[in-house]
């Protein structure tokens, strides 16, 4: 939960007992240093990665375990759990986001967009980049919109766990969600 801002910062208390410091508007940067602190906790593994792992097995597709938004929108901390075989779409966020990998591996495609934008519900993707993501490999990050459109899933054998921290929403809708089969994308609305 979200305590009391002090002396300009705000505390993040995750019933381990401990306190993560992040500014009162985290940038990117404060993000990941954030993220990176938090999964080499050992508490906060024991407490709320580690717990997750006999449910990850079972799982059938990917979800967020746990998730924190500040009061004040400035951001949101997010837990995901990615059973075996499990991916998102192609996707981008109305935020800056980051993510560490805090158990097994994560695999993340990045795609560029290769149209302008002025066509509705039309974008031409190319995918740019392929990287596994593991817990000593720090931190991925995304800008919003065009400039953070990725996958993020879980192609191995067994379940991972990743945290994930975004920042302040731009705008009404929660991102977008792309099909390159048929150069398709739109908006997608918060649950």
């Amino acid at each position: 939960m979200m305590g009391n801002q002090t002396n300009r910062q705000r505390t993040l208390s995750l019933d381990t007992g401990d306190l993560y410091v992040l500014p009162p508007e985290p940038s990117l940067q404060d993000g990941v240093v954030f993220l990176i602190r938090l999964v080499s906790d050992p508490e906060f593994m024991d407490s709320r990665v580690l717990p997750l792992l006999e449910q990850a097995e079972r799982a059938r597709d990917w979800y967020v375990a746990y998730r924190h938004d500040a009061r004040d929108g400035s951001c949101s901390l997010q837990i995901f759990v990615w059973p075996a075989g499990t991916e998102t779409k192609i996707h981008d966020h109305s935020s800056w986001g980051a993510y560490c990998c805090a158990w097994g591996s994560v695999f993340e495609e990045r795609y560029e967009r290769l149209d302008d934008g002025s066509r509705p519900e039309h974008a031409r993707l190319e995918q740019a980049w392929q990287l596994w993501w593991r817990p000593e490999d720090g931190a991925s990050t995304v800008l919003p919109g065009d400039e953070g459109i990725h996958r993020v899933g879980n192609p191995g054998e067994s379940a991972a766990i990743s945290v994930h921290l975004y920042g302040p929403r731009i705008g009404e809708v929660d991102g977008r969600d792309y099909d390159p089969s048929c150069d398709y994308v739109c908006d997608r609305r918060e649950d």
